[in-house]
């Protein structure tokens, strides 16, 4: 069985996109089997993959609302070993059908659809979307954990005590699975006196829950990184449009973490 992480933070722009898809490729890149599976309606991460919605019929709308199993709408990436399954700004609709009076456990709707396709792949990474409605709360609801994105910018701990208290109403009555991987840092610069606030702030309350490759080195961090930035408008990956670059590092150590265990 497949092992289901989400990548979330109701907080936008703090690399939660970026993140899913550079882990996914970096797991791929690993030799093992991934499906990066796309939830915001915003549809970054397809788009970041080289897919226009031109490329493609159907999305995880059409998952979500029964007209098509899971395995009919996964795409092929340039990537070996990883797949996609897409999303579409159509998905914003979803909220009117996950709030129809005959829907019944709309909270394990795609957890139900995951099921098909769980035993195909080594890990299924979800890009949720920046809020916690009923798409983010199915994300987390199907997932063994959830890796947290944190911008290392002011006000990036604003609304983290929400995400967390939704995690833990989660564990207790729904998925008692759930858990936190850990807290990733982005958009981190040495030169910034702020951005070593933010991180040394991270450390003190979540020390246990950050990244390391090994024991006694500093945590994973992703940089503040030009390459990083201009890769989706190639439709690649950063580990493949700047394979050197410490923004590939980094997502390679983090790939390496996580593959551990």
């Amino acid at each position: 069985m497949s092992e289901v992480i989400s990548i979330a933070n109701q907080k936008g722009g703090v690399g939660k996109t970026t993140t899913a898809v550079n882990l996914a490729a970096s797991l791929a890149e690993k030799g093992k089997k991934v499906l990066l599976l796309d939830i915001d309606p915003q549809s970054n991460a397809t788009t970041s993959l080289g897919f226009s919605r031109s490329d493609y019929e159907y999305n995880i709308y059409h998952v979500l609302i029964g007209s098509k199993q899971l395995s009919e709408i996964i795409l092929k990436t340039d990537i070996p070993n990883l797949k996609l399954a897409p999303s579409n700004i159509g998905l914003v609709g979803i909220e009117k059908e996950f709030y129809s009076p005959t829907r019944k456990n709309r909270e394990l709707i795609l957890k139900e659809k995951l099921k098909e396709v769980a035993s195909d792949f080594d890990f299924i990474i979800i890009d949720s979307p920046p809020a916690l409605g009923p798409i983010t709360i199915n994300a987390l609801s199907a997932s063994d954990s959830v890796i947290i994105p944190i911008q290392c910018e002011f006000f990036a701990l604003e609304g983290l005590a929400q995400l967390l208290n939704t995690v833990s109403l989660l564990k207790k009555t729904i998925n008692p699975k759930l858990k936190i991987k850990g807290f990733l840092p982005t958009m981190y610069s040495a030169q910034n006196n702020l951005s070593k606030q933010v991180l040394a702030d991270l450390s003190h309350h979540f020390k246990d829950k950050l990244f390391h490759v090994k024991k006694n080195q500093e945590c994973i961090v992703v940089p503040r990184n030009v390459k990083i930035a201009e890769s989706p408008s190639f439709g690649k990956p950063v580990t493949l449009y700047a394979t050197d670059s410490k923004g590939s590092v980094a997502y390679r150590d983090l790939a390496t973490v996580i593959v551990r265990g």
